[in-house]
């Protein structure tokens, strides 16, 4: 504990590739404890037993006999097995759930660190072009080439397009535009042909009044673009465009990013399409 009387727990990833997925499973299940501190650390590329003697070594030096935690995801065992001491508190992610999918697929694993993140150069190139295309395509910048894109955001000002359509692209692969509806087209209750054309691919994003109101209030208090009533006008506006073009609808509030993406892919039809596109990747082993 700290003087405060909150508990601190340290906390180690370790891996003998990036030690990114060990990170992101430890911290997802580290979320679930709100009243534990958690001071974290990620020790990459562990790859022979010396490496993970040496890791251990600095692990227990700068947590003072704390018993910290360790997730790993090591695939050598001879090397995996150095941090499985009585010292720390030792968590094999793969371990376990690895052995039954071989029993259950009745074939041997690769066991290979890091493979999950082996990119083919032909899916590294469609994440670049994904990348470049929502890039040059956010804030309703060349419209007439909506027909290209796999996903379309539109909504008012503030109401999260451009970072989620940035996640869409770089963490999905998708050519993602995004358009701000202004009193342009809100006042017109009208859209351009451009998104009416693929209304198929549009999602409409939406929130409350009051959470559109305390966002733009960050910056640009006291105006009249951020106050109640406009924001409450704005979002009425829109919610009847999507109406009238029969546009599926995303509520962003009290959402993270990635929760928004996933939802809009749904939203259009784009996750079961994405789905067996994966499917085929797992015999090549893409994934």
């Amino acid at each position: 504990m700290n003087e405060k009387g909150s508990i601190i727990q340290d906390v180690y990833y370790v891996s003998g590739s990036t030690a990114i997925l060990a990170e992101d499973m430890g911290k997802a299940l580290l979320a679930q404890f709100q009243g534990i501190r958690f001071r974290e650390e990620k020790i990459p590329f562990v790859h022979t037993p010396d490496d993970a003697r040496k890791a251990l070594a600095h692990i227990l030096q700068q947590s003072e006999g704390g018993q910290p935690l360790i997730f790993c995801t090591i695939m050598d065992q001879e090397t995996r097995d150095v941090f499985n001491c009585p010292d720390v508190k030792f968590f094999d992610i793969f371990l376990n759930t690895l052995e039954l999918l071989e029993k259950a697929l009745d074939t041997e694993a690769l066991r290979e660190p890091g493979y999950s993140r082996h990119f083919t150069i032909s899916k590294m190139d469609k994440r670049v072009d994904a990348i470049h295309f929502s890039l040059e395509h956010d804030d309703g910048t060349k419209p007439a080439e909506y027909d290209e894109a796999e996903i379309i955001l539109i909504g008012v000002s503030r109401s999260g397009k451009t970072p989620v359509s940035i996640y869409l692209a770089t963490h999905m692969e998708l050519k993602s535009a995004n358009f701000p509806l202004t009193s342009d087209h809100l006042d017109k209750h009208e859209l351009p042909k451009e998104i009416v054309r693929n209304r198929k691919k549009v999602i409409g994003l939406t929130c409350s009044p009051g959470y559109l109101h305390n966002i733009r209030e960050k910056r640009y208090a006291g105006s009249t673009y951020a106050s109640l009533a406009n924001c409450t006008k704005e979002l009425q506006q829109a919610k009847q465009l999507y109406q009238r073009h029969n546009l599926k609808v995303l509520n962003v509030e009290g959402r993270s990013i990635e929760e928004i993406a996933v939802q809009a892919i749904q939203g259009i039809g784009l996750a079961q399409k994405n789905g067996r596109s994966r499917s085929r990747d797992i015999d090549g082993r893409k994934i």
